[in-house]
């Protein structure tokens, strides 16, 4: 199953310098070095992106659809993620912004901010459930939960089961072209995206047995074209697009969901590694008196995507102008059923470490690796090209290293054929 899991992060050989930055700062340690390269294991990978911003040398890069994909299609929807506003100064305004997208090719905009005002709605219910356990987790980020699926899998029936934004975005935006009379097969919708994850999510959906988006575009990809064409509209004239209010504008940022709830106790916490710590605490039910994470694994959340353009701290300036600009509060009331936006499918632990099938040398071998932590010099340096001494004692067992990887059991080999 998992060999035919798709990764949107992948590695650039050729650029790799073999460097011990991206294994340090894996949140899943998916990361070794061998042989003077990087590997990416991909049971491990959450495709979080966190590779593809450290990387000094800019050998990680996420794989996403190319823009003249669009034109598969005869009738193209564009679903911009609210972070693209972050992208641009108060001279590029939400109308420009979208009047560039359809100047770019596309025939109709469905606003991302829109769903996500309906999916904040969806979670006020959710919420009121008086059977579920708290706190409960937003399920808006595809890295968050492919995270709790790999390392926190007793946290999986906390999750929001709420079709994510894009997802609703896609689904109204082609129903809304059928009723106009546009055949279904002729229908594309591309997601404007952020971040590396997003792609992993349609090609892999956890809430559906297939995504309705046809393809994703990094934001950084379109960045420069949509520029240009902003620069040569004209002033004036209506646009013929339902805009969201200020609280789906706000959804690009940290925070930006979670204060959108009318009661309750809540945290927005952004950044791979915060979410980590705050997703322990979880499990040790220590924040029992919480009802609700926001959990977004980019700094200052999807504007810090590694697919943006713009600078995080620049475009949270540009997206707090913009959501001043918009309507205050919600304007999209929900369309159609409520089950609509309820996941048909179900998240399950995705084990990133299977040591045997047998039971018993899977603990034999278990035993194995705890003994090799004890041996090795708890050091943590990466040296070795792994994250850490038990990774480095997991990949001795495995069948991936030796022990001599590690330069003070080098040295301390080295030593002993000196002296005899």
């Amino acid at each position: 199953m998992e060999q035919s899991y798709f990764h949107s992060v992948t590695l650039d050989r050729d650029k790799c310098r073999g460097c011990t930055n991206c294994i340090k700062h894996c949140p899943t340690e998916a990361i070794r070095v061998r042989n003077g390269k990087a590997v990416i294991i991909n049971e491990r990978c959450i495709d979080c992106g966190e590779c593809i911003r450290i990387c000094p040398y800019h050998a990680k890069k996420a794989v996403t659809d190319a823009f003249d994909c669009i034109w598969d299609y005869e009738y193209r929807i564009a679903l911009p993620a609210p972070s693209l506003y972050g992208q641009f100064g108060p001279g590029y305004p939400r109308e420009r912004i979208l009047k560039g997208l359809l100047a770019l090719g596309f025939d109709h905009i469905f606003e991302v901010a829109r769903a996500a005002e309906i999916v904040t709605m969806a979670t006020q219910k959710y919420l009121k459930n008086p059977d579920i356990k708290k706190p409960l987790i937003s399920s808006a980020c595809p890295a968050v939960v492919r995270l709790i699926q790999v390392r926190f899998p007793s946290l999986i029936d906390r999750l929001i089961k709420i079709k994510s934004p894009m997802e609703v975005a896609a689904i109204l935006a082609k129903s809304e072209a059928i009723e106009k009379g546009v055949p279904a097969d002729k229908i594309g919708a591309f997601f404007i995206s952020p971040c590396a994850a997003k792609v992993t999510s349609v090609k892999n959906p956890y809430e559906n047995s297939r995504s309705e988006v046809d393809g994703v575009l990094a934001i950084k990809d379109i960045y420069v074209p949509l520029l240009e064409k902003m620069k040569k509209q004209k002033t004036g004239g209506d646009l013929p697009i339902d805009l969201s209010g200020s609280i789906g504008v706000a959804w690009a940022g940290s925070g930006g969901e979670s204060s959108a709830l009318t009661e309750g106790r809540y945290i927005a916490v952004h950044g791979i590694r915060n979410v980590n710590a705050i997703f322990e605490q979880t499990v040790k039910e220590s924040l029992e008196d919480i009802d609700f994470i926001e959990a977004l694994a980019c700094p200052e959340g999807c504007l810090g995507g590694p697919l943006v353009a713009e600078n995080p701290f620049v475009a949270k300036a540009n997206l707090r102008y913009e959501a001043e600009r918009a309507p205050r509060g919600i304007r999209q009331a929900p369309l159609g059923d409520d089950k609509q936006y309820i996941w048909e499918s179900t998240v399950e632990y995705r084990p990133i470490l299977k040591l045997d099938d047998d039971m018993m040398r899977a603990l034999e071998k278990m035993q194995k690796i705890d003994e090799l932590t004890e041996e090795l010099p708890s050091l943590d340096c990466g040296a070795c090209g792994a994250p850490s001494c038990r990774a480095l004692a997991e990949d001795i067992v495995m069948g991936n290293a030796v022990l001599t990887d590690c330069i003070v059991k080098l040295r301390e080999k080295v030593g002993k054929l000196e002296s005899e």
